[in-house]
């Protein structure tokens, strides 16, 4: 079988984005290189490079690297002191930035030791192409203890030949398309010019704040809500009081929500399968007012996800892609939310106390958010440009204490 990108795949292969997560385990549980060698196998894409079809053959295809060598992917760092939090993101966000080479199946796993505690982590960094956080979640699974068996096949496989290529093309051409991607959608007018929109340079500061699930959860439905409508009351009204410090008034901000069009995947189909949903949010009025308005705004527009492939198809055609990656100002803010593993899990016997995403922003949004939830806990990662946005501080202990309120 041909494992070939999708059209949002391709989307997020010119996007340049990696994304990934910081495992943070209770110790060092040694022999982390022999771990991955035995369980990659159970992921077919973490063993296959991606390359170019031949001229009238379809989108990139996916293929066994021949000379996948392990080594060349798992590597050993020692945390500088003080081994805090904040040395670990340090180099979670250097790792994130750091482009994988294309020649190599598309990610690294970093054994980090020397934190506080006797911890150590895991920070895993894949291409956005490869898959979305809901595929990130199943290779995850598929790395930590009591993850399945690896069926023994052959390795590597033979690439399909041109001719395979094309008939595999030309069937996928041949087919009925779908519904019209543009079907239902809202998006709001440009939002406001402040100062959340300019070009991003290549560094990124990750800082992260906390919370309750279940805190989270019960202040959400106590305003008819769910947790993402928490999430983002927590986003807005912190970068609501970061633009008043900077002399910046923003009534409304408008988010960028990505929506997996999938509840879950296995570790042999990942890929890309989301969808983005637009929405206007307000910044101002008491938390809690502020909480109820957005989930009225979020029911209004669940029927409004759409795909940006055309979109970007007509960009790309017109080649105005990257210029309105760095120009666009539709756009204030991204933010992603990703259910992850209620009940703990471990990693070569050492317990995964935390889980912290990992993303980068794009094009000129200079802060975007990520929230993984895992085993009760609520990690909200906030990246920015730090040349953008030197009050990162302000804005992280703005978002914290949002959440203490919500909490």
């Amino acid at each position: 079988m041909i494992d070939r990108t999708s059209s949002d795949d391709m989307v997020s292969l010119a996007s340049g984005m990696q994304v990934g997560a910081v495992v943070v385990l209770e110790r060092d549980p040694g022999g982390v290189e022999a771990l991955i060698v035995d369980r990659v196998r159970t992921v077919p894409r973490l063993r296959r490079r991606l390359i170019r079809a031949p001229f009238g053959c379809g989108r990139p295809v996916w293929v066994d690297d021949a000379g996948f060598d392990v080594t060349r992917h798992v590597h050993h760092l020692v945390c500088p002191a003080p081994g805090d939090d904040t040395a670990l993101l340090g180099i979670a966000s250097s790792l994130a930035t750091r482009p994988l080479p294309r020649s190599s199946p598309l990610w690294s796993a970093t054994l980090v030791t020397g934190l506080t505690g006797g911890r150590a982590a895991l920070i895993l960094v894949f291409h956005h192409v490869l898959s979305d956080g809901i595929g990130g979640l199943a290779v995850l699974a598929n790395l930590v203890d009591g993850a399945p068996r690896a069926d023994v096949v052959p390795f590597p496989a033979p690439a399909p030949s041109r001719r395979e290529l094309a008939k595999d093309a030309w069937a996928a051409r041949l087919r009925l398309p779908g519904r019209n991607s543009f079907a239902g959608l809202r998006w709001p007018s440009p939002g406001s010019r402040c100062s959340l929109n300019h070009p991003t340079g290549p560094q990124r500061q990750q800082t992260m704040a906390r919370t309750s699930v279940t805190r989270l959860r019960a202040a959400a439905h106590r305003c008819g809500g769910t947790v993402n409508d928490a999430l983002l009351t927590a986003v807005t009204g912190a970068l609501g009081t970061v633009l008043n410090g900077r002399g910046d008034h923003a009534d409304e901000l408008v988010v960028s929500i990505p929506v997996s069009t999938r509840r879950s995947t296995t570790a042999a189909h990942l890929g890309n399968s989301t969808g983005v949903m637009p929405v206007a949010l307000p910044t101002g009025g008491d938390t809690w007012s502020r909480l109820a308005r957005i989930a009225a705004i979020t029911r209004s527009h669940k029927k409004s996800v759409t795909s940006v492939v055309p979109i970007f198809r007509t960009l790309k055609v017109l080649g105005l892609a990257d210029w309105f990656m760095n120009h666009q100002r539709m756009v204030h803010t991204v933010v992603t939310n990703v259910h992850g593993p209620d009940h703990p899990m471990c990693l070569g016997g050492a317990q995964v106390v935390g889980l912290i995403p990992l993303s980068a922003t794009t094009g000129n949004v200079t802060v975007a958010f990520a929230a993984l939830s895992y085993a009760g806990t609520f990690t909200i990662t906030v990246v920015a440009d730090p040349d953008r946005v030197p009050d990162l501080p302000v804005l992280t202990a703005a978002l914290q204490a949002e959440l203490d309120l919500l909490g």
